[in-house]
């Protein structure tokens, strides 16, 4: 009855998921920039060791999703090189200065994932006008759309998702995502309607290093060593109340 999408990080969290019994991975790098394409060989790798749906987000920065002409052509190069991988899906989503759905570019996208589902990603929670993005997005053929409801998290957006899933009905899913979790899955299944869910299930992993130099971070992060990864653990833990 439901489905649950697992975003991973690593090959590793996509092998966690798959442990946990998550139907589908999103796959993609750059965690702390809302996710960003992953490499060729992260592709590669997570294809070769997982069984499940593999889907990977086309997105070639953070930040807005307003791309130039350059960066479209990357996404095209990125939709085939992730088709001739073994994608299952693509994730991916373009909007207009006024926060509109970029039907021109989106376009583009489309041709180039061809029979490839398509999944518009969060990118509509930053849209000005989500219904009329909902009718856009239809129109366009994707297959699902990534939202928490035009909120900061699924919870806090549960009015909008329960209207986005009555408006859609059959003709797109609506897949809440952000913050889900064990303690609150069961709630916003109930009150959304929706059938399908996202979450990352992550936890801490402490690093082998023993040598550490306290003085020199990489990049944003607070714990340079330290990283986050999917656990089977939690992804069994936050199906099992979508199952009572």
């Amino acid at each position: 009855m439901y489905k649950v999408e697992i975003c991973a990080n690593s090959v590793a969290s996509c092998i966690e998921a798959q442990k946990g019994g998550a139907d589908r991975v999103e796959l993609c790098a750059g965690i702390p920039e809302g996710g960003t394409t992953p490499s060729y060989g992260m592709i590669l790798k997570a294809r070769e060791n997982i069984s499940i749906g593999m889907n990977v987000i086309i997105r070639p920065r953070g930040g807005d999703f307003l791309y130039t002409s350059d960066e479209l052509e990357e996404m095209l190069h990125d939709i085939r090189i992730a088709k001739e991988l073994g994608a299952d899906g693509l994730v991916f989503g373009c909007l207009l200065p006024d926060g509109m759905v970029d039907k021109e570019s989106m376009s583009r996208l489309m041709e180039a994932a061809g029979d490839t589902p398509v999944t518009f990603h969060r990118a509509f929670d930053h849209t000005s006008d989500p219904m009329l993005a909902l009718e856009d997005i239809v129109d366009l053929g994707c297959r699902r759309i990534l939202t928490s409801g035009c909120m900061p998290t699924a919870k806090e957006g549960l009015h909008m998702l329960s209207q986005l899933v009555k408006e859609a009905g059959n003709r797109i899913i609506i897949m809440p995502g952000c913050g889900i979790n064990e303690g609150n899955i069961q709630e916003i299944a109930r009150l959304s309607g929706a059938k399908e869910f996202h979450f990352s299930a992550r936890e801490p992993v402490e690093s082998g290093m023993i040598f550490r130099n306290p003085d020199v971070a990489m990049g944003s992060e607070d714990d340079p060593y330290g990283t986050v990864r999917t656990t089977a653990r939690r992804v069994a833990a936050t199906i099992r109340p979508l199952k009572s």
